[in-house]
């Protein structure tokens, strides 16, 4: 005879389909940890920024806030959370929305292009001339280098000078056209606590087919992470200057281009990005070259559209190459480039 539980439900299948003890709880901590990252990734700029610049560390690495996703993603099949499969949906649409469209094939564009290659070739390049080389192969327009230092300006000056009549250097930072460069000066971003001999910014006139493009050089001091955080000061107040430099430029197209050591999303890089447009299509992840985790190599334009960037094959740098597509606005009937 077979024994019934109460209700008149046979005691074997109410074992059955008796919940599991602590199944909804694990669906409530996939979900709350879903919302978390969603917000974290959609309102990171109000993200506090203390102690140790978390703010910014947070916002260099915040593409990879989808491999988060994708393991949450496995948690919540693997305990079969529907509450929490629900819930990711909204990271997912965050992400999408803030980094979807670099995944995007690069956009067929017409006339007004410039192809514009930007490396730090590094002070211990132990191939400077395989370097140059390499970067010939990409075809730009423009070239901006940074980390010239030594006998490897002249390997440089060597072998991309065929291709590139126009140069300029300031210091460590260097840029090679094939159009005429006028009025190329020394950009002075150097941070007051560092020495007078620091100099890692340029600007030059470009006189371009499609208008005059002022040109800019920089690579800014390096941020180091560590035990009390993210130690960036130096990079952010060589930012500002930079982009108070940028925000009086006379010439209305403007490309920069460099070695900002900060990605696009960092807070650090306000000064810039708020003034200049970014990369529309393209992750192009640079540094380091071994394992690229970053684009901390950066080309941004104003009165132009940056439609693309990708990564170009390691040289001898501790940084991969990057090229940019950059096309310039319609000039206005005046035939010059508003300011």
């Amino acid at each position: 005879m077979v024994e019934r539980a109460d209700g008149g439900v046979p005691a074997r299948a109410a074992k059955r389909w008796r919940p599991v003890v602590g199944e909804g709880r694990r669906g409530v901590v996939v979900a709350g940890v879903a919302v978390g990252l969603a917000g974290v990734v959609g309102l990171h700029g109000v993200n506090p920024n203390s102690p140790g610049r978390v703010g910014s560390l947070v916002e260099s690495f915040l593409p990879w806030s989808g491999v988060v996703v994708v393991l949450l993603f496995v948690v919540a099949l693997v305990r079969r959370s529907g509450v929490g499969l629900v819930a990711l949906l909204l990271p997912v649409g965050v992400w999408v929305q803030g980094f979807g469209g670099l995944l995007l094939p690069a956009p067929d564009v017409g006339a007004r292009q410039l192809v514009v290659v930007q490396h730090n070739v590094s002070d211990e390049n132990p191939d400077p001339a395989g370097t140059a080389r390499a970067l010939l192969a990409a075809g730009g327009d423009l070239v901006a280098l940074e980390e010239l230092v030594g006998p490897a300006l002249g390997v440089y000056e060597d072998v991309l000078g065929a291709d590139y009549p126009h140069h300029v250097v300031h210091g460590t930072v260097g840029l090679w056209s094939k159009y005429p460069i006028e009025e190329g000066q020394l950009v002075d971003i150097r941070p007051r606590a560092f020495d007078v001999g620091w100099s890692r910014g340029l600007r030059a006139l470009v006189r371009t087919p499609y208008g005059d493009v002022a040109a800019y050089v920089a690579h800014l001091p390096s941020v180091r992470v560590g035990v009390r955080g993210l130690a960036s000061s130096p990079r952010d107040e060589s930012a500002r200057m930079l982009g108070d430099i940028v925000r009086g430029e006379k010439v209305g197209a403007v490309i920069l281009m460099g070695d900002l050591n900060s990605t696009v999303d960092d807070r650090g890089l306000h000064p810039l990005t708020s003034q200049l447009n970014v990369a529309e299509r393209g992750f192009a992840f640079s540094y380091p070259a071994a394992l690229p985790v970053a684009r901390i190599d950066q080309v941004l334009a104003r009165s132009a559209d940056v439609s693309h960037i990708r990564t170009l094959p390691a040289t001898g740098s501790d940084h991969l190459p990057v090229a940019a597509r950059v096309t310039l606005d319609p000039l206005p009937p005046s035939g010059r480039l508003a300011p």
